[in-house]
Protein backbone atom coordinates (compact mmCIF):
# COMPACT_ATOMS: atom_id res chain seq x y z
CA UNK A 1 0.00 0.00 0.00
CA UNK A 2 1.58 3.06 -1.32
CA UNK A 3 0.13 6.42 0.26
CA UNK A 4 -0.06 9.55 -2.04
CA UNK A 5 2.84 12.29 -1.80
CA UNK A 6 -0.32 14.99 -1.12
CA UNK A 7 -1.09 14.01 1.96
CA UNK A 8 2.64 13.68 3.30
CA UNK A 9 3.50 17.57 2.18
CA UNK A 10 -0.12 18.15 4.12
CA UNK A 11 1.34 18.04 7.65
CA UNK A 12 2.74 20.89 9.50
CA UNK A 13 6.25 21.55 11.22
CA UNK A 14 5.73 20.75 15.29
CA UNK A 15 7.33 23.69 16.01
CA UNK A 16 5.51 25.44 19.38
CA UNK A 17 6.12 28.31 20.79
CA UNK A 18 5.20 29.52 24.53
CA UNK A 19 2.47 31.87 24.68
CA UNK A 20 4.43 33.02 27.64
CA UNK A 21 6.84 35.72 27.24
CA UNK A 22 10.67 35.42 28.45
CA UNK A 23 13.94 37.09 28.11
CA UNK A 24 16.70 34.50 27.23
CA UNK A 25 20.89 34.48 27.49
CA UNK A 26 23.56 32.66 27.63
CA UNK A 27 26.39 32.87 30.57
CA UNK A 28 29.49 30.84 30.46
CA UNK A 29 32.31 29.74 32.96
CA UNK A 30 35.45 27.60 31.58
CA UNK A 31 33.96 24.73 29.39
CA UNK A 32 30.22 25.08 31.63
CA UNK A 33 27.71 27.12 29.03
CA UNK A 34 23.75 27.66 30.49
CA UNK A 35 21.22 28.96 28.51
CA UNK A 36 18.80 31.05 30.66
CA UNK A 37 15.41 32.24 30.11
CA UNK A 38 13.02 34.44 32.56
CA UNK A 39 9.78 34.11 32.07
CA UNK A 40 7.40 37.05 32.78
CA UNK A 41 4.96 35.19 34.74
CA UNK A 42 1.81 37.13 35.36
CA UNK A 43 -0.39 33.85 37.04
CA UNK A 44 1.36 31.80 39.81
CA UNK A 45 2.90 29.36 37.49
CA UNK A 46 4.43 28.67 33.87
CA UNK A 47 4.31 25.53 32.04
CA UNK A 48 7.31 25.37 29.93
CA UNK A 49 7.73 22.13 28.19
CA UNK A 50 5.60 19.89 30.32
CA UNK A 51 7.18 21.31 33.65
CA UNK A 52 5.35 23.74 35.54
CA UNK A 53 7.40 26.49 37.06
CA UNK A 54 6.15 28.64 40.14
CA UNK A 55 6.29 32.58 40.06
CA UNK A 56 9.53 32.74 41.85
CA UNK A 57 11.24 28.88 41.33
CA UNK A 58 13.66 28.02 38.94
CA UNK A 59 14.69 24.61 37.24
CA UNK A 60 17.95 23.33 35.92
CA UNK A 61 18.22 20.70 32.97
CA UNK A 62 14.62 19.51 34.11
CA UNK A 63 14.81 19.14 37.98
CA UNK A 64 13.94 21.89 40.98
CA UNK A 65 17.10 24.10 41.46
CA UNK A 66 17.66 22.59 45.26
CA UNK A 67 18.17 19.32 44.13
CA UNK A 68 20.58 20.28 41.05
CA UNK A 69 22.27 22.59 43.59
CA UNK A 70 21.76 21.75 47.13
CA UNK A 71 23.49 23.06 50.03
CA UNK A 72 22.49 26.71 51.62
CA UNK A 73 26.22 28.36 50.15
CA UNK A 74 25.09 27.06 46.80
CA UNK A 75 21.59 28.72 46.78
CA UNK A 76 22.59 32.23 48.16
CA UNK A 77 25.19 32.29 45.17
CA UNK A 78 22.21 31.46 42.12
CA UNK A 79 19.97 34.13 43.95
CA UNK A 80 22.31 36.96 44.38
CA UNK A 81 22.07 38.24 41.16
CA UNK A 82 18.42 38.40 41.86
CA UNK A 83 19.08 39.46 45.26
CA UNK A 84 21.15 42.83 43.80
CA UNK A 85 18.38 43.55 41.89
CA UNK A 86 15.06 43.49 44.13
CA UNK A 87 13.84 40.61 41.37
CA UNK A 88 13.45 37.88 43.94
CA UNK A 89 9.97 36.80 42.92
CA UNK A 90 9.41 38.66 40.08
CA UNK A 91 10.15 35.49 37.27
CA UNK A 92 10.00 31.98 36.39
CA UNK A 93 13.26 30.76 35.66
CA UNK A 94 14.62 27.78 33.29
CA UNK A 95 17.85 26.53 32.90
CA UNK A 96 20.04 24.54 30.13
CA UNK A 97 23.02 23.96 31.26
CA UNK A 98 25.85 21.62 30.12
CA UNK A 99 29.67 20.81 30.05
CA UNK A 100 32.53 20.99 33.21
CA UNK A 101 31.55 20.31 36.60
CA UNK A 102 28.84 21.68 39.58
CA UNK A 103 30.53 24.54 40.18
CA UNK A 104 31.66 25.65 36.91
CA UNK A 105 27.77 25.21 35.71
CA UNK A 106 26.55 27.17 39.11
CA UNK A 107 29.34 30.01 37.52
CA UNK A 108 27.49 29.83 33.94
CA UNK A 109 23.65 29.81 35.48
CA UNK A 110 24.98 33.03 37.55
CA UNK A 111 26.43 34.82 34.38
CA UNK A 112 23.31 33.95 32.59
CA UNK A 113 20.90 35.56 34.92
CA UNK A 114 22.61 38.06 35.39
CA UNK A 115 22.66 38.54 31.61
CA UNK A 116 19.10 37.95 31.30
CA UNK A 117 18.51 40.56 34.37
CA UNK A 118 20.38 43.38 32.24
CA UNK A 119 17.82 42.51 29.11
CA UNK A 120 14.90 43.13 31.39
CA UNK A 121 16.03 46.77 32.40
CA UNK A 122 19.47 47.56 30.91
CA UNK A 123 19.45 51.38 32.28
CA UNK A 124 18.38 49.84 36.31
CA UNK A 125 19.88 46.70 36.55
CA UNK A 126 23.37 47.22 34.37
CA UNK A 127 25.49 49.14 36.77
CA UNK A 128 24.16 47.03 39.56
CA UNK A 129 24.75 43.97 37.82
CA UNK A 130 28.70 45.64 36.61
CA UNK A 131 29.62 46.73 39.74
CA UNK A 132 28.92 43.48 41.54
CA UNK A 133 30.97 41.29 38.78
CA UNK A 134 28.11 39.35 37.69
CA UNK A 135 28.34 40.63 33.87
CA UNK A 136 31.96 39.81 33.31
CA UNK A 137 32.39 36.72 32.16
CA UNK A 138 35.16 35.00 34.29
CA UNK A 139 37.62 33.82 31.15
CA UNK A 140 40.24 31.50 33.32
CA UNK A 141 40.26 28.21 32.32
CA UNK A 142 42.43 25.00 31.88
CA UNK A 143 45.70 25.36 30.15
CA UNK A 144 46.80 23.51 27.85
CA UNK A 145 49.12 20.70 27.64
CA UNK A 146 52.36 21.94 25.75
CA UNK A 147 54.39 19.10 24.07
CA UNK A 148 57.81 18.64 25.30
CA UNK A 149 56.85 18.77 28.90
CA UNK A 150 55.98 16.31 31.69
CA UNK A 151 52.39 15.41 31.87
CA UNK A 152 50.72 18.67 32.62
CA UNK A 153 50.84 22.52 31.40
CA UNK A 154 53.86 23.59 33.43
CA UNK A 155 55.61 20.77 34.63
CA UNK A 156 59.25 20.74 33.64
CA UNK A 157 60.82 17.50 33.02
CA UNK A 158 63.52 15.98 35.60
CA UNK A 159 66.75 17.06 34.22
CA UNK A 160 69.82 14.42 35.14
CA UNK A 161 72.22 14.86 37.78
CA UNK A 162 75.46 14.36 35.56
Amino acid sequence: MVKDKSEASEKEPKTETPAVSYYEAVGRRKTSSARVRLYVVNDESVTVSGVTVSKGGMIVNGRPVENYFPGEVLKKMYQEPFRTTNTMARFAVTVKTAGGGLYGQLSAVIHGISRALEKVDKEKFRPILKKRGFMKRDPRAKQRRKAGYAGKSRARKQSPKR
